[in-house]
């Protein structure tokens, strides 16, 4: 476990009145990030640039590289830009190039390029592996943030004046807030709020990715291959390190009780579900027991009516994952992050004001998102005679939840709320003067 940093004795015996005090002193709310891969530490970013004290748990012992590609798209691609990030975020990216679908003979049936929709299309100009992203949020923030890796939130009690958290480490600490940016599976979601089963929605379908060796040719673009008779599909894609490349599958599934922390039955179900798919499936699954990175899970969403209780809150796929099928998870999380931190700002730190406000601005974007996850897990399913017809995706009203999914959300400038690190000449630098 990585040093907790600036904690004295007297909360390391049990006591909270030290972070109380040391709250005090600093004149800074003290906030708790629970989860450290993307919408943690961009959260991170934006609370202390609006004047909090924060702290990012990670149950892991350090960042997860690898993982899928994700996108910016749209008003994310205006957050990236607002934190100073946007030239080296883009330096990171995986350079796709555009997407070929391919037949079982690897034939061109359809090409995408990246500057599609103005780089907001399927393959989106801003694209980078997920542990990139992580990387580089941790190390835009780690100066001026306290990451804590290798514990976890063990047991957490609010009152009327802040929140009480004792770590698995044997450390306890106080807050004035919590938030939960833990994931899918969120451990401080089951905590607070309820078991996951009250708030997954399963779409029926399962992803896995892992990487490979680049034996393929990739250059730039990314190749995807669905069989027509059982709706399985693999897809292979380029990285950044032209030695390697990611694959990914996805397939139907009606249930799915494999454990997600379960790599070796997760490997089974693959092969399993695999089996006698054609095209380079064979060749991609002889790497599978070499793979760093592997990742399986359900695709799933989380519906909530509320992503907040007292001084507990949560964001990115805790509160309202969209699924994989939308494409715009790190959107979600990276709008969310800087509304969340700014309504908690603009509101005094109150987490009933602030909270409130984050929810009625987040949430119609929100819905957007996971509408068009629920569509793209739709049109994947296999026809069948009592399966729900298609709707047309030609037709104006797609176009216009794709706009409301991209672009649908107002960013305020926050004026009057202090900006410790706005990029000079920003709107954003000017209304905080204001």
């Amino acid at each position: 476990m990585e040093a907790v940093m600036g904690v004295d004795d007297s909360e390391q015996d049990g006591t909270t009145r030290a972070g109380e005090e040391r709250r005090t002193r600093v004149g800074r709310p003290a906030v708790l990030v629970a989860g450290a891969s993307i919408a943690g530490p961009a959260l991170a970013h934006w609370l202390h640039r609006r004047g909090a004290e924060v702290t990012v748990v990670e149950r892991a012992p350090e960042l997860r590289p690898g993982g899928q590609a994700v996108d910016a798209r749209g008003v994310a691609k205006e957050v990236i830009r607002r934190m100073g990030l946007d030239a080296t975020v883009r330096a990171a990216c995986t350079d796709t190039a555009g997407a070929h679908t391919v037949d079982v003979h690897g034939q061109v049936l359809e090409t995408f390029r990246a500057d599609d929709e103005g780089g907001d299309g399927f393959i989106a100009d801003i694209e980078i592996l997920r542990g990139d992203l992580s990387q580089l949020l941790h190390d835009d923030t780690r100066d001026r943030v306290e990451y804590v890796f290798g514990d976890r939130i063990a047991e957490l009690s609010q009152d009327a004046d802040g929140v009480d958290v004792v770590f698995a480490g044997g450390n306890r600490r106080r807050f004035d807030l919590v938030v939960g940016a833990d994931g899918l599976h969120s451990p401080l979601r089951a905590m607070v709020f309820g078991p996951h089963e009250r708030f997954l929605r399963h779409l029926g379908h399962v992803l896995a990715f892992y990487s490979v060796p680049n034996a393929f040719g990739l250059d730039r673009w990314l190749l995807e291959y669905q069989d027509p008779e059982s709706g399985r599909s693999a897809l292979l894609r380029p990285i950044q390190d032209a030695t390697r490349a990611m694959t990914m599958f996805y397939f139907a599934a009606s249930d799915f009780d494999v454990d997600h922390r379960d790599v070796a039955a997760q490997k089974r179900l693959l092969r399993e579900r695999m089996a006698g798919l054609g095209w380079l499936v064979p060749d991609i699954l002889a790497h599978l027991d070499d793979t760093p990175d592997f990742y399986l899970d359900q695709v799933a969403q989380v519906v909530m009516d509320r992503w907040s209780s007292g001084r507990v809150g949560l964001l990115g796929d805790a509160a309202f994952s969209s699924s994989p099928m939308s494409g715009q998870g790190t959107g979600l999380a990276l709008v969310g992050a800087y509304v969340l931190a700014g309504e908690l700002a603009a509101a005094g730190w109150d987490p009933d004001a602030g909270f409130a406000r984050y929810e009625a601005r987040m949430r119609s974007f929100v819905e957007a998102n996971q509408e068009i996850g629920r569509l793209n897990a739709r049109s994947r399913d296999l026809p069948g005679p009592d399966a729900e017809p298609l709707p047309d995706f030609a037709g104006e009203w797609f176009s216009e939840l794709v706009g409301r999914a991209i672009d649908g959300i107002e960013l305020p400038d926050y004026a009057g709320v202090p900006d410790s690190a706005a990029p000079a000449g920003s709107r954003i630098a000017s209304s905080a003067k204001q």
